[in-house]
């Protein structure tokens, strides 16, 4: 099986030819036999690595102890988050020193016009406080702990919360009266996370998954009767659909949502009839993809459509905003025309206002929508003062409150919690993150820089590092550096799905800043930063701009001097660590290392087969090469893992979970096996394999600090910075 005599000689996988024959093209997978987890030869290649990588890794260990603790030594471990009001209690959640995971409260508010949050110390008693669910008491007794679902009912009498203790996203649910603190007799196993009430809290609707993982079938339990008797209220039978659950924020209309990654349908029921039938909103089209929330707009029921369907001839790409009456959604009225510098991405109803949540140049907007007597009032951006920052709409459960929580951080700022008054314009500051050990946002500098893609496209870059007196170099505001050189960098990318890497602070990051390592993320396409258009510009057979952006803004921040190959670390992980494999084939002598967290390096195999999870869904995302001998090919030019080849490949540390549903730990087994078989030169390949964990890694807090420090010590030891 292995070559290996010691933990100190890396392990060599043996090889077992299996021939896999697509549109006339035979590959040769020496590896796939290290996909059967219940080998015990497997388990013993996975641990011979685990033991190579612990060995190689050992002589890091002051160092990793070093960033524990000051992680854990700036994080204020005892702590409470600002309280939600929803009904008669302020709801809130608490973290104790010691402990790994959160504690969820509530305590009473004081009357129907309490609308200010109580202002919460953990050194005090808290009048009335409940404890509704101690995720360090659930957890005792497992390896892995994970919260699905925390639902309670308006009445505040019932919770449902759900619980995985494998890391296989498969939970069992579980229901609570608060007004005893007994558990009710209920229990539903192998459910997927979240799960809806409707108004007459007695009964609940919960999704299942198929064999792939896919949630595909929504059910409606009745408090106090057999699972067994639970009604499947829909079920979805294209496996290139997702299929979501929940509520309007009005409550008024239980919704279920049902989407691939480029069409959507929308189902609707009144909540106060959970028995009856869900109608479809619009019937699904494909290409078009549409959002659904409730608003009661002059005193009529309106729905509030998003949706990125045709429009006078031409499609809304970045998604326009219509209205329609409830009882007719084909009748629609536009409230915001398409913008193709706007990418429109979410609208929320109150009672007396409308949140909308878009991004325009590359950054995160809030917009508040007064809703007047006669119908909309005059919209309203709020604005912030730093170049780079992230705003979004935080926990706002009551329809009619007067306040809006919203969420706002940056590279520089630690997350603070605002209420917004939508009357005055009054924003609050509620909270700011506590960072201790005398954290000032002024001995750091955050700027945006723009690297030319080959094709000419301009791609955003964000910076953030340690400000750098005369002696060390020009600011970063200036984009030179001077005679005192480049500085050790951690080049981050994902790129895929549509997903925004917006800027937010990390206690953790301080112990790369302070070390000098400058941090930077690369907005490359595939991700949504620039609206609709980057997206589509990195997928299916335009994916390659993924990987040559990234590759572009390295070479950009190593010819503008702020760092050398010799400096340079790669990061990113799940579809971001199919671009790390990506970039270690096409550019291995730009960086020093590359670190792929849960990689998705073995793309081909797996959306070539439907039977694994959730492969028919990825089609949409990047084309199927059963069917498409043209999709095949540009997938096969790509993956990682299939064009490993023999030259000086940078050092590069896997790592991945043996329980992983979405990217399975056999991928970067895989890759890191065909390296080592096929590589020149001796920088060292390690995979760390977390043996009781999902796609997520490990759970608890202070596991996942331990996690950030091996890798953080890892990135200083490797780009010259320990």
């Amino acid at each position: 099986m292995t070559s290996s005599v010691s933990p100190v000689t890396a392990p060599v996988a043996k090889k077992v030819p299996l021939e896999r024959t697509h549109h006339g093209e035979t590959f040769v997978d020496n590896y796939e036999w290290l996909r059967d987890k219940e080998s015990p030869e497997v388990l013993a290649y996975l641990e011979a690595e685990n033991a190579y990588t612990d060995a190689h890794t050992e002589h890091l260990a002051p160092l990793r102890d070093a960033i524990f603790q000051e992680i854990k030594s700036r994080t204020q471990e005892t702590d409470l988050s600002v309280p939600s009001r929803m009904g008669q209690w302020w709801y809130y959640s608490r973290s104790f020193e010691g402990k790994q995971y959160g504690v969820q409260c509530r305590c009473p508010i004081t009357g129907p016009d309490d609308w200010t949050p109580p202002v919460l110390s953990a050194d005090t008693d808290i009048p009335g406080e409940q404890v509704l669910l101690d995720g360090n008491v659930l957890a005792e007794g497992h390896a892995f702990f994970s919260l699905g679902a925390f639902s309670v009912t308006l009445d505040g009498n019932l919770l449902a919360y759900s619980v995985d203790t494998a890391g296989d996203e498969r939970y069992t649910l579980r229901f609570k009266d608060l007004r005893t603190g007994e558990l009710l007799v209920d229990e539903i196993p192998g459910t997927a996370p979240g799960v809806t009430w409707s108004v007459d809290d007695q009964h609940v609707f919960y999704l299942t998954v198929d064999d792939a993982w896919r949630p595909d079938t929504v059910w409606r339990h009745r408090l106090g009767t057999a699972p067994a008797d639970d009604v499947k209220v829909f079920h979805e039978p294209d496996e290139r659909f997702w299929v979501g659950c929940g509520s309007t924020r009005s409550e008024k209309y239980l919704m279920i949502w049902v989407g691939s990654k480029i069409t959507s349908e929308i189902l609707c029921l009144e909540s106060a009839t959970p028995e009856g039938e869900f109608r479809v909103v619009l019937p699904r089209e494909d290409g078009v993809e549409y959002s659904v929330e409730h608003a009661v707009v002059a005193g009529q029921d309106r729905f509030l459509i998003l949706h990125n369907g045709v429009v006078d001839g031409v499609k809304a790409e970045n998604f326009t905003l219509v209205d329609a009456p409830v009882a007719d959604p084909t009748d629609q009225r536009t409230l915001l025309p398409h913008d193709e510098d706007v990418r429109l991405e979410e609208v929320e109803a109150f009672a007396g206002h409308l949140v909308l949540s878009y991004r325009r140049e590359a950054l995160t907007r809030l917009a508040v929508w007064p809703l007047a007597a006669d119908g909309y009032g005059d919209r309203h951006e709020l604005e912030f003062d730093e170049e780079l920052y992230s705003v979004g709409a935080g926990s706002n459960p009551e329809w009619t409150g007067p306040l809006l929580r919203l969420g706002y951080t940056s590279f520089l700022t630690p997350s603070r919690v605002y209420d917004y008054d939508v009357a005055t314009g009054e924003l609050m500051l509620r909270k700011s993150q506590p960072v201790l050990g005398g954290y000032d946002p002024a001995d750091y500098e955050q700027h945006r820089d723009w690297a030319e893609a080959a094709d000419g496209t301009q791609i955003p870059i964000s910076i953030v590092q340690r400000k750098r007196g005369e002696a060390d170099g020009a600011s970063a505001a200036t984009g030179d550096r001077d005679a005192a050189g480049p500085a050790p960098l951690l080049l981050y990318g994902y790129g895929s799905y549509e997903a925004s890497m917006d800027p937010g602070f990390s206690v953790a990051r301080l112990s790369l800043l302070d070390r000098g390592v400058v941090f930077v993320v690369a907005h490359v396409r595939g991700g949504g930063e620039m609206g609709r258009h980057w997206y589509e510009n990195g997928k299916m057979l335009t994916k390659k701009n993924t990987f040559t952006d990234f590759v572009d803004c390295a070479r950009h921040l190593i010819d503008t001097g702020r760092t050398t190959p010799a400096q340079l670390v790669a990061d990113g992980g799940s579809a971001g660590g199919l671009l790390m494999g990506a970039v270690a084939n096409l550019a291995p002598e730009l960086f020093a290392g590359i670190l792929a967290n849960v990689p998705f390096v073995d793309p081909l195999t797996s959306i070539l087969d439907p039977s694994l999870p959730l492969t028919v869904i990825e089609w949409d995302e990047w084309g199927n090469p059963l069917a498409d001998k043209e999709v095949y090919e540009y997938m096969r030019s790509y993956s990682p893992y299939e064009n490993v080849t023999a030259q000086d490949y940078p050092a590069i540390l896997a790592i991945t979970s043996i329980n992983d549903t979405r990217v399975l730990y056999v991928e970067p087994a895989k890759w890191v096996a065909a390296l080592r078989a096929t590589k020149t030169g001796d920088a060292p390949l390690l995979l760390k394999t977390e043996m009781s964990a999902g796609h997520g890694g490990v759970s608890g807090r202070y596991e996942k600090w331990k996690e950030v420090a091996f890798e953080y010590a890892w990135v200083l030891d490797t780009c010259g910075a320990a």
